[in-house]
């Protein structure tokens, strides 16, 4: 048996950043202070970039920013988009704002990649909390890196070349009148993506499947023998469900407790993200920005 691979503690950073940056985990996760987000400068974008590369997300407390200055903020990392199934902040369309009143559970408790149901799917999203329960409505990231790493030998061979089908219907069409979900449907296809896609600034090679959006292995019979019966519908089942696992180890992800004002910018094309919905009937309102990314390979 193949002994499992973990994360390597992770090393003194010696780097020089134009802010204070502490790791929060050895796999993934950095807060940041000494920055006004609102009045970051080139270079301190370019900084908070390349520390968003090393740590794939980062938390910045107290960041008392106008919906205005959260666009402006994002747009400095790239073009935005605006979700067409959730809703917008009234005068700034690319801001999502969602939440629970306490009339409803939170229903983002999955593991996630966002809008990996795109062809182009996001590069990262700036989240802000504007209400937060004082306990509880915690989120969570995973480093789907060292989850890739850490696979075995065999796992790596046999998923090289797999690609999976990504479609938000089964997360946003639930609830719709039938003639809104085709529309939605006929707008939104599912599409395909790699299993394994490579980051295209790092080049770190990144598990890219998630339990909210990919809904089975579009190729997997090109690459496993047929046996009998239904025994290869389940083996493609059984790797898929498997391959979801890998996010819920502990070593490779980090948990943020919110605050009235903090910031959370993550990399979308290396994690995934769970909401804890632990709060209820307490008020949760968040609002993000998310920049497009690029096709993966």
């Amino acid at each position: 048996m193949q002994a499992a691979v973990i994360a390597e503690p992770a090393a003194p950073d010696t780097e020089s950043w134009p802010f204070t940056l502490e790791p929060v985990t050895p796999a993934i996760g950095a807060e940041i202070s000494d920055i006004a987000l609102a009045q970051a400068g080139d270079a301190d974008i370019r900084a908070i970039r390349r520390a968003l590369l090393k740590h794939k997300v980062l938390f910045f407390r107290d960041q008392d920013i106008t919906a205005a200055q959260h666009v402006a903020l994002a747009r400095k990392f790239g073009e935005l988009e605006i979700h067409p199934m959730i809703g917008h902040h009234p005068d700034h369309p690319e801001l999502v704002v969602f939440g629970r009143d306490g009339q409803a559970r939170g229903r983002e408790n999955v593991w996630h990649s966002d809008v990996s149901w795109r062809e182009v799917p996001s590069m990262g999203s700036i989240l802000r909390c504007v209400t937060c329960p004082k306990v509880g409505g915690d989120t969570m990231w995973v480093n789907m890196v060292a989850a890739y790493e850490a696979l075995p030998d065999a796992v790596k061979a046999r998923i090289a070349n797999l690609q999976a089908v990504h479609d938000a219907m089964p997360a946003f069409g639930r609830g719709l009148p039938p003639e809104r979900r085709k529309a939605m449907r006929d707008q939104y296809p599912p599409v395909t993506h790699p299993v394994v896609r490579t980051h295209p600034e790092t080049g770190e090679k990144i598990l890219f499947v998630n339990e909210g959006f990919t809904t089975h292995l579009a190729n997997f019979a090109e690459f496993e023998l047929y046996r009998v019966g239904s025994d290869f519908r389940m083996a493609e089942m059984d790797l898929l469900a498997y391959l979801y696992r890998q996010a819920s180890a502990p070593e490779y992800q980090v948990r943020l407790k919110w605050q009235p004002n903090t910031i959370a910018f993550w990399d979308n094309r290396s994690t995934q993200h769970y909401a804890v919905s632990d709060y209820f009937p307490a008020v949760r309102h968040m609002e993000r920005a998310t920049i497009i990314g690029d096709r993966p390979v």
